[in-house]
Parts: C-alpha cells; sequence; structure tokens
C-alpha cells in the first residue's frame, strides 16, 4: 500500500514526466493539443515492438477499435449523460454525427481520451479505455471541451481558456471523494476541500498533457479562473457523483433547459 506521502512524490513525478515529454518533443506545435498523444491524429505510423506482438500485447488494434466503436455506440444510445451532452450540442448548434465527430484510435500512455479542436472531434483512447464505463467517463469529458469550443468560442491557445474547459470537465464527471482520497488528492483532514483538490490536481494533469507549459504556468492558469469556471455547470447542471442516480436525473431535467 501507498503511504501519503509517496502518494504526493508520485503525483510530482507524473507532473514532470508529463511536462518534460511535451516540452522535449520536437515534431509537436507550440499551439497543438496534444498532438503527440495521439499519433495518428496527423499522419503519424504506430511504432510496435515485436516482441509485444509476438505475446499479443500489440498487433491487437483491429479488434480494439471495434470493441471501443462498439461503446462508443453503446453510450450514445443508453448513457442518460451522454445522450443529454448529445441534446445540449445538438440545440446549440453542434449537432454530432457520431461517425464524423468521435474517433477512436490509438493514443500515448498518459491519456484516454482527447478532444481535437481543430477538427471538432473527440478522440476515445482504445488502448486505454476498454469498459463501457471508462468510454463513458471519456465521452462526457471531451463533449464538455466540445461544448465549451462551440457555445462559448473556446480559444485552444489561451492557456486560462484550457484551464477553464479542464476545470469544468473534471468538476463535473471525474472527482468523487473516494477517489481523490485514492489518488492521494485529499485526506479525512480536509473533506471541505476534497472536491476543488481533486479538480485542481486532475485540471493541472490536463494542461499539462495538453500543452508545452510548465507545471508552475499550469497551475497559475488554473487559480485565476478556477472560481468561475468551477462554479460553471453547464450543461449538467450538477457534479455527477459516483454510485448516485445523477446522471439519470441530470437527463430528465434536461427538458427544462431547452436539452431536448
Amino acid at each position: 500500500m501507498i503511504g501519503k506521502n509517496e502518494k504526493t512524490e508520485k503525483k510530482k513525478k507524473d507532473e514532470n514526466d508529463i511536462a518534460e515529454n511535451v516540452s522535449t518533443n520536437e515534431s509537436i506545435d507550440d499551439h497543438s493539443w496534444g498532438m503527440d498523444l495521439y499519433p495518428e491524429r496527423r499522419g503519424a505510423k504506430l511504432k510496435r515492438s515485436w516482441f509485444k506482438t509476438m505475446i499479443g500485447l500489440e498487433g491487437r488494434e483491429s479488434l480494439d477499435n471495434v470493441r471501443c466503436e462498439t461503446n462508443v455506440y453503446y453510450c450514445i444510445k443508453n448513457s442518460p449523460i451522454v445522450k443529454l451532452m448529445v441534446a445540449a450540442l445538438k440545440s446549440s448548434g453542434c449537432e454530432i454525427d457520431i461517425r464524423r465527430h468521435i474517433s477512436c484510435e490509438v493514443c500515448g500512455p498518459y491519456v484516454t481520451g482527447g478532444y481535437d479542436a481543430e477538427l471538432n472531434q473527440v478522440v476515445i483512447c482504445q488502448n486505454s479505455a476498454v469498459s463501457k464505463g471508462a468510454v463513458q467517463a471519456n465521452l462526457l469529458h471531451e463533449m464538455i471541451h466540445m461544448f465549451d469550443y462551440c457555445r462559448n468560442k473556446l480559444d485552444l491557445k489561451n492557456i486560462d481558456h484550457l484551464a477553464c474547459t479542464e476545470i469544468r470537465a473534471a468538476s463535473i464527471g471525474h472527482c468523487s471523494f473516494l477517489g481523490s482520497l485514492v489518488h492521494g488528492y485529499s485526506s479525512f483532514t480536509n473533506i471541505k476541500a476534497t472536491h476543488q483538490n481533486c479538480v485542481k490536481s486532475k485540471a493541472k494533469l490536463s494542461v499539462l498533457a495538453a500543452h508545452k507549459v510548465t507545471p508552475e504556468e499550469a497551475e497559475a492558469a488554473i487559480e485565476r479562473v478556477f472560481t468561475k469556471c468551477y462554479n460553471d455547470l453547464e450543461p449538467i447542471g450538477r457534479r455527477i457523483r459516483r454510485n448516485s442516480d445523477d446522471m439519470t436525473k441530470a437527463y430528465a431535467e434536461a427538458y427544462l433547459y431547452g436539452y431536448t
């Protein structure tokens, strides 16, 4: 079992590893949305290890893609929270075509999904988001970015905009007390600040993965916009708690806000 101090050190190491990975990659553009994390986005070919292919850890991309697309289709048809996001995007003038706006791809080690604003496309990482629950969580997260890009004129070249949309995505759909406790973001002595601490930590890691910035620059941007963006719950209207009926309630209330 990892102790609290070890968790903190691991979290700092993850942040530094992500920052170093992004900042030392010469092929990445200054204003790209983490394109090095999605190698097929701009025509790059996957580099496979012959050993991993031989033992079955690689070379299953076609099967992974079919499984991912099946899970995406299931969530679009059955998940209340994903259906709410689809309806909210449609009512905002950004109707989703599942074949055009959602893509299952092989991704780098630090992400399970992404949003490519240049192509207005959600990326689901078929090699890491392997269950229906993981696909649902990533669709919600990335569709919040898509919603911000459509309705709030999100500018991903602006680090404050990037920080804001990452705060919103983490706040609405990801953080819970148990999850933040397990990952070392909080403790039983700071329950009141638990959710905010988790949101800041997740948003920071996402900013570092998406842009060539230092941990200090990411942290500063998050602090500048945190209060306003943390309190913006559109279009869900509530924070989704784990193992609750919040998703069903949010979908049932969607018509009140014109999201049908």
